[in-house]
Protein backbone atom coordinates (compact mmCIF):
# COMPACT_ATOMS: atom_id res chain seq x y z
CA UNK A 1 0.00 0.00 0.00
CA UNK A 2 3.17 2.22 0.70
CA UNK A 3 2.88 2.68 -3.35
CA UNK A 4 -0.47 4.24 -3.52
CA UNK A 5 -0.91 7.81 -3.50
CA UNK A 6 -4.25 8.39 -2.32
CA UNK A 7 -4.17 12.63 -1.71
CA UNK A 8 -4.35 12.51 -5.66
CA UNK A 9 -8.29 11.99 -4.56
CA UNK A 10 -8.60 15.09 -2.52
CA UNK A 11 -7.32 17.21 -5.10
CA UNK A 12 -9.57 15.29 -8.00
CA UNK A 13 -13.06 15.99 -5.86
CA UNK A 14 -13.98 19.20 -7.03
CA UNK A 15 -13.61 17.73 -10.76
CA UNK A 16 -15.14 14.18 -10.22
CA UNK A 17 -18.24 15.38 -8.49
CA UNK A 18 -18.86 18.96 -10.00
CA UNK A 19 -18.21 17.78 -13.68
CA UNK A 20 -18.28 13.43 -13.51
CA UNK A 21 -21.03 12.63 -11.04
CA UNK A 22 -23.08 15.83 -12.18
CA UNK A 23 -22.79 14.41 -15.88
CA UNK A 24 -23.84 10.96 -14.52
CA UNK A 25 -26.75 12.06 -12.76
CA UNK A 26 -28.18 14.37 -15.42
CA UNK A 27 -28.00 11.57 -17.83
CA UNK A 28 -29.47 9.24 -15.67
CA UNK A 29 -32.42 11.30 -14.70
CA UNK A 30 -33.25 12.40 -18.19
CA UNK A 31 -33.02 8.68 -19.91
CA UNK A 32 -35.28 7.48 -16.25
CA UNK A 33 -37.67 9.81 -17.13
CA UNK A 34 -38.24 10.13 -20.59
CA UNK A 35 -37.40 5.87 -20.64
CA UNK A 36 -40.48 5.40 -18.49
CA UNK A 37 -43.06 8.02 -20.89
CA UNK A 38 -41.78 5.96 -23.63
CA UNK A 39 -42.17 2.55 -21.63
CA UNK A 40 -45.42 3.28 -20.83
CA UNK A 41 -46.71 4.00 -24.16
CA UNK A 42 -45.23 0.54 -25.15
CA UNK A 43 -46.80 -1.15 -22.14
CA UNK A 44 -50.00 0.32 -23.54
CA UNK A 45 -49.55 -1.44 -27.03
CA UNK A 46 -48.31 -4.08 -26.02
CA UNK A 47 -51.78 -5.01 -23.79
CA UNK A 48 -53.48 -3.84 -27.38
CA UNK A 49 -56.00 -6.13 -28.97
CA UNK A 50 -54.95 -4.66 -31.97
CA UNK A 51 -51.89 -6.92 -33.31
CA UNK A 52 -51.13 -3.22 -35.32
CA UNK A 53 -50.28 -2.13 -31.93
CA UNK A 54 -49.21 -4.94 -29.96
CA UNK A 55 -46.89 -7.12 -32.67
CA UNK A 56 -44.04 -3.67 -33.44
CA UNK A 57 -44.10 -3.00 -29.84
CA UNK A 58 -43.76 -6.60 -28.54
CA UNK A 59 -40.76 -6.92 -31.50
CA UNK A 60 -39.71 -3.39 -30.35
CA UNK A 61 -38.98 -4.62 -26.99
CA UNK A 62 -37.88 -7.95 -27.62
CA UNK A 63 -34.85 -6.70 -30.01
CA UNK A 64 -33.83 -4.37 -27.33
CA UNK A 65 -33.66 -6.29 -24.65
CA UNK A 66 -31.40 -8.89 -26.84
CA UNK A 67 -29.02 -6.83 -27.99
CA UNK A 68 -25.64 -5.12 -25.56
CA UNK A 69 -26.29 -1.69 -24.59
CA UNK A 70 -22.72 -1.24 -25.50
CA UNK A 71 -23.29 -2.24 -29.02
CA UNK A 72 -26.87 0.11 -28.95
CA UNK A 73 -24.75 3.01 -28.36
CA UNK A 74 -22.43 2.34 -31.03
CA UNK A 75 -24.87 2.19 -33.17
CA UNK A 76 -26.82 4.79 -32.43
CA UNK A 77 -24.08 7.70 -31.92
CA UNK A 78 -22.93 6.50 -36.19
CA UNK A 79 -26.47 6.41 -37.11
CA UNK A 80 -28.80 9.01 -35.37
CA UNK A 81 -27.15 11.90 -37.85
CA UNK A 82 -27.85 10.03 -40.57
CA UNK A 83 -31.71 9.07 -39.70
CA UNK A 84 -32.07 12.54 -38.53
CA UNK A 85 -30.99 14.09 -41.69
CA UNK A 86 -33.20 11.77 -43.53
CA UNK A 87 -36.47 12.69 -41.08
CA UNK A 88 -35.31 16.38 -42.23
CA UNK A 89 -34.55 16.27 -45.62
CA UNK A 90 -31.16 17.32 -45.23
CA UNK A 91 -27.92 15.90 -47.95
CA UNK A 92 -25.92 15.50 -45.57
CA UNK A 93 -25.58 13.91 -41.64
CA UNK A 94 -26.69 16.27 -38.96
CA UNK A 95 -24.82 16.85 -36.14
CA UNK A 96 -25.96 15.35 -33.38
CA UNK A 97 -23.44 15.89 -30.47
CA UNK A 98 -22.43 12.83 -28.15
CA UNK A 99 -24.66 13.46 -25.32
CA UNK A 100 -27.82 13.95 -27.11
CA UNK A 101 -26.67 10.44 -28.59
CA UNK A 102 -26.29 9.38 -25.53
CA UNK A 103 -29.64 10.95 -23.80
CA UNK A 104 -31.55 9.03 -26.87
CA UNK A 105 -29.70 5.52 -27.11
CA UNK A 106 -30.64 5.31 -22.83
CA UNK A 107 -34.06 6.09 -23.51
CA UNK A 108 -34.84 4.16 -26.02
CA UNK A 109 -33.20 1.08 -24.73
CA UNK A 110 -34.42 2.06 -21.31
CA UNK A 111 -37.75 1.91 -22.19
CA UNK A 112 -37.75 -1.42 -23.70
CA UNK A 113 -37.14 -2.74 -20.23
CA UNK A 114 -39.62 0.10 -17.84
CA UNK A 115 -42.18 -1.56 -20.57
CA UNK A 116 -42.01 -5.16 -19.07
CA UNK A 117 -41.92 -3.75 -15.77
CA UNK A 118 -45.29 -1.39 -16.70
CA UNK A 119 -47.16 -4.17 -18.49
CA UNK A 120 -46.35 -6.75 -15.46
CA UNK A 121 -47.54 -3.97 -13.31
CA UNK A 122 -51.04 -3.37 -15.00
CA UNK A 123 -51.35 -6.93 -15.46
CA UNK A 124 -51.21 -7.46 -11.72
CA UNK A 125 -54.32 -5.37 -11.14
CA UNK A 126 -57.92 -7.35 -10.63
CA UNK A 127 -60.39 -7.11 -13.94
CA UNK A 128 -62.76 -7.01 -11.51
CA UNK A 129 -61.37 -2.91 -11.01
CA UNK A 130 -61.76 -2.56 -14.68
CA UNK A 131 -65.13 -3.63 -14.63
CA UNK A 132 -65.89 -1.74 -11.78
CA UNK A 133 -64.14 1.33 -13.38
CA UNK A 134 -67.15 0.48 -16.69
CA UNK A 135 -69.81 0.24 -14.66
CA UNK A 136 -69.01 3.78 -12.65
CA UNK A 137 -69.25 5.55 -16.35
CA UNK A 138 -65.80 6.00 -16.88
CA UNK A 139 -63.98 4.97 -20.73
CA UNK A 140 -61.51 2.19 -21.12
CA UNK A 141 -58.78 5.03 -21.11
CA UNK A 142 -60.13 7.32 -17.82
CA UNK A 143 -60.00 3.84 -15.66
CA UNK A 144 -56.96 2.88 -16.70
CA UNK A 145 -55.35 6.44 -15.99
CA UNK A 146 -57.81 7.03 -12.90
CA UNK A 147 -57.91 3.52 -11.63
CA UNK A 148 -55.83 0.75 -13.13
CA UNK A 149 -52.59 3.07 -13.30
CA UNK A 150 -52.03 4.35 -10.05
CA UNK A 151 -52.76 1.00 -8.32
CA UNK A 152 -50.10 -0.31 -10.77
CA UNK A 153 -47.57 2.31 -10.13
CA UNK A 154 -47.61 1.33 -6.42
CA UNK A 155 -46.97 -2.38 -7.11
CA UNK A 156 -44.24 -1.21 -9.68
CA UNK A 157 -42.34 1.61 -8.16
CA UNK A 158 -39.60 -0.82 -6.17
CA UNK A 159 -38.97 -2.89 -9.37
CA UNK A 160 -39.03 0.42 -11.63
CA UNK A 161 -36.10 1.97 -8.71
CA UNK A 162 -34.15 -0.63 -9.40
CA UNK A 163 -34.00 -0.48 -12.88
CA UNK A 164 -32.60 3.09 -12.10
CA UNK A 165 -30.08 2.33 -10.08
CA UNK A 166 -29.24 -0.51 -13.25
CA UNK A 167 -29.46 2.50 -15.46
CA UNK A 168 -27.25 4.73 -13.27
CA UNK A 169 -24.11 2.17 -13.40
CA UNK A 170 -25.09 1.72 -16.93
CA UNK A 171 -24.16 5.42 -17.75
CA UNK A 172 -20.39 4.44 -17.33
CA UNK A 173 -20.41 3.22 -20.75
CA UNK A 174 -20.53 6.13 -22.32
CA UNK A 175 -16.74 6.46 -21.90
CA UNK A 176 -16.85 4.83 -25.37
CA UNK A 177 -17.86 8.35 -26.79
CA UNK A 178 -15.33 10.19 -24.61
CA UNK A 179 -18.05 11.89 -22.72
CA UNK A 180 -17.19 12.90 -18.85
CA UNK A 181 -19.28 11.01 -16.59
CA UNK A 182 -18.11 10.01 -13.48
CA UNK A 183 -15.62 7.11 -14.60
CA UNK A 184 -14.56 8.93 -17.31
CA UNK A 185 -13.58 11.77 -14.95
CA UNK A 186 -11.47 9.49 -13.14
CA UNK A 187 -9.85 8.09 -15.76
CA UNK A 188 -8.54 11.41 -17.23
CA UNK A 189 -7.24 12.58 -13.64
CA UNK A 190 -5.69 8.68 -13.53
CA UNK A 191 -4.19 9.49 -16.98
CA UNK A 192 -3.23 12.64 -16.41
CA UNK A 193 -0.86 12.28 -12.56
CA UNK A 194 -0.20 8.10 -13.48
CA UNK A 195 -2.51 7.41 -10.53
CA UNK A 196 -5.59 5.00 -12.60
CA UNK A 197 -5.57 2.38 -9.39
CA UNK A 198 -6.49 5.02 -7.15
CA UNK A 199 -9.17 6.44 -8.73
CA UNK A 200 -10.66 3.93 -10.03
CA UNK A 201 -10.61 2.22 -6.58
CA UNK A 202 -11.94 5.49 -5.42
CA UNK A 203 -14.67 5.37 -8.50
CA UNK A 204 -15.53 1.49 -6.61
CA UNK A 205 -16.22 2.94 -3.68
CA UNK A 206 -18.52 5.66 -4.79
CA UNK A 207 -20.35 3.54 -6.87
CA UNK A 208 -20.43 0.55 -4.29
CA UNK A 209 -22.23 2.99 -1.67
CA UNK A 210 -24.33 5.10 -4.05
CA UNK A 211 -26.03 1.57 -5.04
CA UNK A 212 -26.12 -0.34 -1.95
CA UNK A 213 -27.93 2.28 -0.11
CA UNK A 214 -30.26 3.16 -2.57
CA UNK A 215 -30.58 -0.81 -3.16
CA UNK A 216 -31.75 -0.56 0.81
CA UNK A 217 -33.76 1.74 0.31
CA UNK A 218 -35.95 -0.20 -2.50
CA UNK A 219 -35.78 -2.66 0.24
CA UNK A 220 -37.63 -1.25 2.63
CA UNK A 221 -40.09 0.43 0.36
CA UNK A 222 -40.97 -2.83 -1.23
CA UNK A 223 -41.47 -4.07 2.56
CA UNK A 224 -43.58 -1.16 3.04
CA UNK A 225 -45.72 -1.63 0.02
CA UNK A 226 -45.84 -4.89 0.95
CA UNK A 227 -47.42 -4.18 3.91
CA UNK A 228 -50.08 -2.24 2.35
CA UNK A 229 -51.39 -4.08 -0.39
Amino acid sequence: MGKFDFDVIGSALPYLFQTGMTFTLTLTALAAVMGLALGTLLAMMRLSRFRILSVPAGIYVNVMRSIPLLLVIFWFYFLVPYMAAWVVGSPTPLRVGAFNSAVITFTLFEAAYFCEIMRAGIQSIARGQVSASLALGLTPWQGMRFVVLPQAFRNMVPALLTRVIILFQDTSLVYVLSLTDFLGAAAKIGQRDGRLVELYLFVAVVYFVICFTASRLVKLLEKRTRVLR
